[in-house]
């Protein structure tokens, strides 16, 4: 009998610290990786040689053009059937290949399966919380799960024909740090089919000094350009929900007093006809919304430092912070 193929993709960058930890996670699977290749992004340190030295299929940059540029690369080089990113600082579970190749061996497999994960520490390994998709919820209606869902690739396996139909992961500059949604709203958009797994086979490892934590406010500005495109491009039926989500990040915006992006979303909320603001704002708020957006904004940032200092503390909203 012959099984679909599966390949492990792992963008990385100065991740020689890190990569050992997952390669032997990797290699350690019960059903092994037809293919493990590592995008070495021009790093300054080892990563290349390290995933060498574990087997991995080393693809080199020549300059360093970012991980979605690296997933692309990646999906372009194997041959495997199916792909499944990974980043260099999280792990895989001993049991995430053998679900992966019962999903693919199914009649009724879908392009896309978002795995659940362990949410932890990464200097201390405290679990924070287990992340899990609703199935059911994904097939009734993949593009508003994707546009009100986080999804990070290391969730997902992906039938490599429909990632690279759909053109794989958006390189626009103006989504960097929001990456991830870009493209999974757009691959829903464009069709792809998405199940859930509810079998914990990832740990995602949080750490201070990551590109999102020390960017968080260029996340937000991120994320509007996603939704803005989102509107552009999607059916005028889920406008609503994209203007609900644009007013809260419109609110995170103002948290970070990036009043230039609060504006951008408040005003785009408004012309997709979510005059009033997010359903969760108070009832002052959305109706000052009608009247003046941007205003409603400061006031309400306003009262929240004045009245809620606690909600804005310096570890709460500096973009910069290294948590």
């Amino acid at each position: 009998m012959s099984y679909p193929s599966l390949a492990l993709c792992i963008p990385a960058y100065n991740a020689a610290k890190y990569l050992p930890r997952l390669l032997e996670s990797a290699i350690s699977q019960q059903i092994p990786f037809d293919e493990i290749l590592v995008y070495d992004d021009c790093s300054i340190d080892e990563t290349g040689q390290v995933a060498a030295k574990y087997g991995a299929k080393v693809v080199r940059g020549d300059i360093n053009r970012g991980c979605s540029y690296g997933k692309n690369a990646l999906a372009e080089k194997t041959s495997c059937e199916w792909i499944h990113f990974h980043d260099a600082d999280d792990l895989l579970m001993p049991n995430f290949t053998t679900l992966a190749h019962q999903w693919m061996g199914r009649q009724d497999t879908p392009d896309t399966v978002l795995f659940a994960f362990e949410y932890r520490d990464g200097e201390t390994n405290t679990l924070y919380s287990i992340g899990a998709f609703d199935d059911e919820a994904l097939q009734r209606d993949p593009i508003a799960y994707t546009i009100l869902h986080q999804i990070n690739p290391f969730c997902g396996l992906y039938r490599r024909a429909k990632f690279l139909e759909v053109e794989g992961y958006d390189l626009d500059p103006n989504v960097l740090y929001n990456e991830d949604v870009a493209f999974h709203v757009r691959a829903a958009r464009r069709g792809m089919t998405f199940r859930a797994e509810p079998t914990v086979s990832i740990i995602n490892y949080r750490y201070s000094n990551s590109m999102s934590q020390a960017n968080l406010s260029k996340c937000i500005a991120a994320h509007v350009c996603v939704l803005e495109k989102a509107a552009l491009e999607s059916h005028s039926q889920y406008h609503q929900l994209i203007a609900e989500k644009l007013w809260t990040a419109a609110g995170v915006a103002g948290s970070y007093l990036a009043w230039d992006v609060a504006d951008k979303a408040a005003n785009l909320a408004v012309r997709l006809g979510g005059g009033k603001g997010a359903a969760n704002n108070s009832y002052w708020f959305r109706t000052f919304a009608l009247i003046n957006p941007p205003l409603a904004l400061r006031v309400r940032e306003l009262l929240i430092r004045f009245l809620r200092p606690q909600l804005r503390q310096e570890s709460q909203y500096q973009p910069n912070r290294k948590n």
